[in-house]
């Protein structure tokens, strides 16, 4: 399986090719996640090429993890400079949109548009949940998995999403939420001047659709969508609208 070596740090992706001219889907998980919190569906996305990483830490990849969204911005962007990749459109979700939206401002000549799923300009996290990360991950995971999904979804994907989180490093964990509490842009988003398409869960409880509204306001090229009766996993929730939702933008924004 495919590695690359970041900041002397071997990183683990997976690729999927596409159209010689057509975008790449660049896909970035959330906090305490993997590649394995996509669906098929988009890492096999038929419309374009995918590559889909993991985060320094997290899945296959090897320590250290980070502790601010800059930091996972700068080593996603050597990622795309180390594998050629042109016409990125990075889909993010939760702690990803943050890293997308970072990507954006620091580094914007790497980037042709946005995808932010469940994200916001800013990722509040409770104090509970940040020392519980590290000192009762099992707490912590129940927690995040009572909120984390829409009500009637299968309870064997609920499952999975928990066991994703329980083989979490404690400490990465921790970092991630970290990350996420040192968190906001919400004074830049008019610097952010590419094609962005903002999906919200309109039953999300840990990023309300009123943070996906706001970054439809303030992205001067933003467009907003939401799913009805969809949690903050909407992408594992709902993939069918989702993967159709990026189709449409990327065929309208992109060919």
């Amino acid at each position: 399986m495919p590695t690359i070596e970041i900041n002397q740090k071997r990183l683990f992706y997976t690729w999927k090719p596409g159209r010689a001219d057509g975008p790449t889907l660049l896909l970035i998980h959330g906090a305490g996640g993997s590649r394995l919190t996509w669906p098929l569906e988009l890492r096999r996305f038929a419309e374009a090429a995918v590559v889909t990483l993991d985060l320094p830490g997290h899945g296959r990849s090897h320590p250290p993890a980070r502790a601010h969204i800059a930091d996972y911005a700068d080593d996603v962007t050597a990622v795309i400079d180390a594998l050629n990749l042109e016409k990125v459109v990075v889909v993010g979700h939760s702690m990803g949109g943050a890293i997308a939206q970072m990507l954006a401002l620091r580094h914007r000549d790497k980037v042709a548009g946005l995808v932010l799923i469940g994200a916001g300009a800013r990722l509040p996290v409770s104090d509970a949940i940040l020392s519980q990360a590290l000192t009762n991950l099992p707490t912590a995971v129940e927690f995040i998995t009572r909120y984390a999904w829409a009500k009637n979804t299968p309870s064997a994907l609920v499952e999975d999403g928990r066991q994703i989180m329980l083989n979490s490093d404690p400490a990465v964990l921790h970092g991630d939420f970290v990350a996420c509490s040192r968190f906001n842009v919400m004074e830049r988003l008019p610097q952010i001047q590419i094609p962005a398409l903002i999906i919200a869960g309109a039953d999300d409880k840990m990023t309300p659709p009123k943070f996906g509204r706001y970054l439809a306001e303030h992205i001067p090229h933003a467009e907003l969508l939401l799913l009805d009766g969809a949690g903050h996993m909407m992408m594992l929730e709902q993939p069918g609208p989702v993967t159709a939702a990026i189709s449409v933008f990327l065929r309208r924004r992109f060919n």
